[in-house]
């Protein structure tokens, strides 16, 4: 009887998505659901095949770790797809900063020890921040040191982050109550409408490893989980310094319009 109710808990829990994908499969396998839903692997474990480094990164115990000081990681087999799933696991050592790059211009899934960097006091920069634009509904990271799943799920204008089977960003950039944020990720640099991209883990001199990377293409039927999640409040300082850096945004982009006018 305690081996029916076991099993049948699994089932459940599989068919809620709340079973944990990087518990529930060996690191950098893929899991009988994520192959009939159609991911296939980035990394196999073993080596850098297929992705762009100056000699600076290294696989170790099965994940990319950062070596050396001389930039990012990036995927070059093909780009990332225009609607996509994409998971993977990561973990930060103390104070490390990070973070992966999706689409073009400043997409970012920020990696963060959210405690000791300076990034983690503002929830806009915070681990699993759509950095400097959308904070996440809470901070779910485990401690430093141990891995943390991650998922980011776009589909059209929508795009969401996942950290340890938690939604914690559900952001529709078309939404007008978002436009301060679509702003916000405007000055920047992010062209909101453009795809393509390669898929690009950010060397911020920092120690972080990353394992279990994989993705999937989304089709415009394929159904999202489109629960609202609340951002976390930004603090008084961190806004005055966001209007200030959009105000000084604003005055550039006036003026260079105006030289390209002479």
């Amino acid at each position: 009887m305690r081996n029916h109710l076991w099993i049948g808990s699994l089932v459940l829990y599989s068919l809620l998505g709340t079973w944990s994908v990087a518990d529930a499969a060996s690191p950098n396998t893929l899991t009988d659901e994520e192959k009939q839903a159609g991911f296939e692997l980035l990394f196999n474990g073993k080596d850098l095949e297929g992705w762009e480094q100056k000699g600076n990164w290294k696989v170790e115990d099965g994940a990319f770790g950062r070596a050396d000081k001389g930039g990012g990681l990036t995927y070059k087999v093909k780009p990332v797809p225009d609607n996509f799933e994409l998971r993977f696991d990561w973990k930060v050592g103390p104070g490390s900063n990070s973070g992966i790059y999706y689409r073009p211009g400043q997409y970012e899934y920020q990696i963060l020890d959210n405690a000791k960097h300076g990034d983690g006091k503002n929830p806009r920069t915070s681990a699993a921040s759509l950095y400097f634009c959308m904070a996440p509904s809470k901070d779910a990271t485990k401690p430093v040191g141990d891995w943390n799943s991650g998922r980011i799920v776009c589909q059209g204008s929508v795009i969401q982050h996942w950290l340890n089977d938690e939604k914690v960003i559900d952001f529709d950039y078309t939404d007008p109550k978002y436009a301060w944020e679509v702003e916000l990720l405007d000055i920047r640099g992010a062209d909101l409408k453009k795809r393509g991209a390669h898929l690009h883990l950010q060397d911020h001199g920092d120690p972080v490893w990353y394992r279990s990377l994989r993705w999937r293409t989304l089709t415009p039927e394929s159904r999202l989980d489109r629960t609202p999640v609340t951002p976390m409040a930004i603090p008084a300082d961190k806004l005055k310094f966001e209007r200030e850096y959009v105000e000084k945004g604003r005055q550039q982009r006036a003026e260079q319009k105006a030289k390209a006018g002479k």
